[in-house]
């Protein structure tokens, strides 16, 4: 991939964690959460992290910030190798990467006002403090639309929606270049899921911060995104731009995610063919060999069994680690009619 103007560069990322067995828990076996794994954010950009549950996506993003180590792999803050970092350095770029949790109910601490939690960081990082830090914490609250007379409220005293809100206050406060929404929405209901999904991009043109958004809602990560990474076992399947992924998928497992999507217009619904994917996940202790999507992929052959597909450039932007890809045909599962879900 092209390393220019990329914010956040990760390059084979892996983070295993081992299965201790016997008397003395000696390592027998590793679980392979995230299993070599490369891709850019560029500035003001914002890449969707999409899969299944326990596909890797929170721990892909807790080992990009570095609150895991990763087992192998680098990661890059532009020219910055964070990996090696010690902790006292990477305290110095907390300012520059940020997260919002996913749920907003126990991310908050329920003993401080909303002034003391979203003022926190810029105390830490001693960067404004009296009369400023007031100005600034009542500046942000209007920036997430929230009223600054909230400032002396407590979480227990604001919905799921408002809540959101703060933290978003809160991480945006040092004015970082790069914030990961770890699933931020899936605790909300749906009308609240569009506001802070809007505010998100509202900010994002205001002040140009890049987003890592991960989330299970394809359609929303649709809206949001500019481009979308699918994950499975670990593995990243697909990369590319969010039109792209919807409209023309590479890989037989994004199809299926795609498939999934619900279209409110009920005659589109009726004429689409849904792609039910037989089986459950295999666990990332013991994955299979080859391809890790080869036990529930309908077009599945014998190379796939045998050889890890590499994650390749099949056309400009559109990275796909299937071996049944390429420039001539594509891996397309027989009757598949892809729907636009934003025209349905």
């Amino acid at each position: 991939m092209t390393e220019d103007g990329a914010l956040i560069r990760v390059v084979n990322l892996k983070k295993y964690y081992p299965i201790r067995e016997g008397f003395f828990a000696k390592v027998h076996r590793w679980i392979k959460a995230v299993d070599d794994i490369s891709f850019e954010i560029h500035r003001g950009e914002t890449l969707g992290l999409v899969g299944e549950s326990g596909c890797g996506k929170t721990t892909t993003a807790r080992a990009i910030l570095q609150l895991q180590r990763p087992t192998a792999g680098e990661v890059f803050l532009e020219d910055l190798e964070l990996t090696q970092l010690s902790f006292q350095k990477l305290r110095h770029l907390r300012t520059r990467m940020q997260i919002v949790f996913q749920d907003p109910y126990a991310s908050l601490n329920p003993r401080h006002s909303v002034e003391h939690i979203i003022g926190e960081p810029l105390v830490i990082h001693n960067l404004l403090s009296g009369n400023a830090l007031h100005q600034r914490v009542v500046e942000l609250l209007e920036l997430v639309g929230l009223d600054p007379a909230f400032r002396h409220r407590f979480p227990h005293e604001f919905s799921g929606g408002q809540r959101q809100r703060i933290m978003i206050a809160r991480a945006l406060s040092v004015k970082p270049d790069f914030l990961v929404c770890d699933e931020p929405i899936s605790a909300l209901d749906v009308s609240i899921q569009a506001q802070v999904v809007n505010l998100l991009q509202s900010l994002q043109e205001q002040i140009g911060v890049a987003y890592l958004f991960v989330a299970h809602d394809l359609s929303m990560v649709k809206h949001i995104s500019h481009r979308i990474a699918v994950m499975y076992l670990g593995h990243c399947m697909e990369l590319t731009d969010r039109n792209t992924l919807f409209d023309d998928p590479l890989h037989p497992y994004t199809q299926s995610l795609t498939s999934a999507v619900p279209i409110p217009n009920p005659k589109l619904e009726r004429k689409r063919q849904r792609i039910i994917l037989e089986g459950e996940p295999p666990s990332p202790a013991n994955p299979p060999s080859g391809c890790v999507f080869h036990p529930r992929c309908p077009l599945t052959e014998d190379v796939c069994k045998m050889e890890i597909p590499e994650f390749k450039e099949i056309y400009p932007g559109h990275f796909v680690a299937c071996h049944l890809a390429d420039m001539e045909g594509h891996s397309k599962i027989p009757g598949i009619a892809l729907v636009d879900i934003d025209q349905a």
